[in-house]
């Protein structure tokens, strides 16, 4: 029984009190590798790309015009006088795109709350923070759900490499590194910007973030002449849709490779020459970065912490890394590692972040949507708002980053609110051994039991040890 309470929290998302419990936890695991849907109705409904980056343009040149318009009135008389500021407010062009994020956390929020797969689902949000994107930089305040959506959801059974390929063109990453401002200094443009004192030069943020954090890591043999080199071949590699130029302007909204930007020449990176021309050079680079040794275990490391403990525990790393070399970067290999790994049944529990928790308390409550305003507050209340990590690491996998007093603190608010609404159909005796069958500790059923009243029971469950790890 503690195996199935294994599978429920540390590989799913949370038990539900309408559900039964798997009969067989790893057959149950190993069929959502099938039954996985890459595009639930919900996701299916929301803008694509194309919508977004022309939405995105839209709000660029009303924000250009304003700005414009702002300098022209700048010398009168109601200019000199004192305006007041409005912290952390939209600017008005991007207002639009603030409401498709807001949809998108309601999409993926319902989503995971309602899947019947959800240890697959799990697997999607490992990945969005492997590829981070933030929302601290506004132009990608629309596109980072899409990136989810449209780039990391469609491979999560697929292949590492034709992952990496979909994320490393997908606007939201271009933007968000800084990729779609990078000119080779010799190429075409940036020969001729040269030549009117209009220098625009290479930019290193993508290729130094692929290396040390989508693919190598850290300390793992690659150098700033790699980087550079790699940022070389990246050049080109833009968003169509956004530029004035008509010639960078592309065929239309999204991935576009701009010629007339590109760093003409070969490239050597990690020892290897790379003479492709075009687009297909720096492809070529990411297919070898996509099967490199070190990137196996880059990721074997990630998904051993993730799943097993905090340290990972070298042997699962060391079959999971040999797994991911034996097939060439196939996902579903590694997931099957995963259900096989003693580490995984036995380790030492996990603490949840704020999203896990959020899942699992609602879920367990029977709550299957929200509303994103309402969804996007929580998580901001709680500290792990969506898509807005601050950094291109992502959200930390460890418990020293969540298990704080006052990160615990706002977990309890949550769960009187939760309770307050939930509990008069709830009873948590009963729910809360169906949710940990076999796992449910003496000093948890205890404090239930002397709870004095259903809904205090119910939110000392959903602050219970049981209910913070997984």
């Amino acid at each position: 029984m503690r195996e199935v309470a294994t599978a429920l929290h540390r590989f799913g998302l949370g038990g539900r009190g309408d559900e039964a419990a798997p009969g067989d936890p790893r057959a149950w695991l190993t069929a959502q590798l099938k039954a996985y849907d890459p595009a639930p109705a919900a996701l299916a409904a929301l803008p694509r790309t194309p919508a977004l980056v022309t939405m995105l343009a839209e709000a660029q040149d009303d924000r250009r015009e304003r700005r414009d318009e702002k300098k022209a009135a700048a010398t009168t008389p109601e200019a000199q006088m004192p305006q007041p500021q409005q912290a952390g407010t939209v600017p008005a062009p991007y207002r639009e795109l603030r409401d498709q994020y807001v949809a998108a956390v309601a999409a993926r929020t319902g989503v995971a709350l309602a899947s019947a797969a959800p240890f697959a689902e799990r697997l999607v949000h490992f990945w969005a923070n492997h590829f981070a994107v933030s929302i601290d930089k506004i132009a990608v305040v629309g596109l980072a759900g899409d990136l989810e959506f449209t780039a990391i959801r469609p491979h999560v059974m697929g292949s590492f490499r034709a992952m990496l390929s979909a994320v490393e063109r997908h606007p939201a990453m271009l933007l968000y590194l800084d990729q779609a401002q990078s000119v080779g200094p010799d190429s075409p443009l940036g020969g001729r910007a040269a030549q009117r004192g209009r220098e625009r030069g290479l930019n290193e943020n993508l290729a130094r973030e692929i290396l040390e954090l989508h693919t190598l890591g850290v300390r793992s043999g690659y150098g700033q002449a790699d980087v550079t080199e790699l940022a070389r071949a990246l050049t080109g590699w833009t968003v169509g849709g956004l530029a004035r130029q008509p010639i960078l302007r592309g065929p239309g909204p999204g991935f576009w490779f701009a010629a007339p930007i590109h760093q003409p020449g070969a490239r050597t990176i990690l020892g290897k020459r790379y003479s492709q021309s075009g687009e297909a050079q720096a492809q070529a680079v990411l297919d070898d970065l996509a099967v490199h040794p070190a990137t196996a275990r880059h990721i074997a490391t990630k998904l051993a912490r993730h799943f097993a403990a905090d340290d990972p525990p070298p042997a699962l790393v060391a079959r999971l890394e040999a797994a991911f070399l034996k097939t060439g970067g196939d996902l579903p290999s590694l997931y099957r590692v995963l259900i096989a790994a003693p580490e995984v049944w036995s380790g030492p529990a996990k603490f949840r972040t704020p999203w896990e928790w959020s899942l699992a308390a609602l879920r367990a409550t029977g709550v299957k949507a929200l509303p994103g305003a309402t969804a996007a507050g929580a998580f901001q209340q709680l500290g792990q708002p969506i898509w807005r990590p601050g950094s291109p690491a992502g959200y930390d996998d460890i418990a020293a980053s969540w298990a704080g007093p006052d990160a615990l603190y706002r977990r309890v608010e949550v769960a009187q609110r939760i309770a307050k609404r939930t509990a008069p159909a709830i009873d948590a005796r009963r729910l809360a051994a169906q949710l940990f069958p076999g796992a449910l500790s003496a000093a948890t059923s205890d404090a239930l039991a002397r709870a004095e009243s259903g809904e205090q029971a119910l939110a000392l469950l959903l602050v219970s040890p049981e209910m913070l790890r997984r």
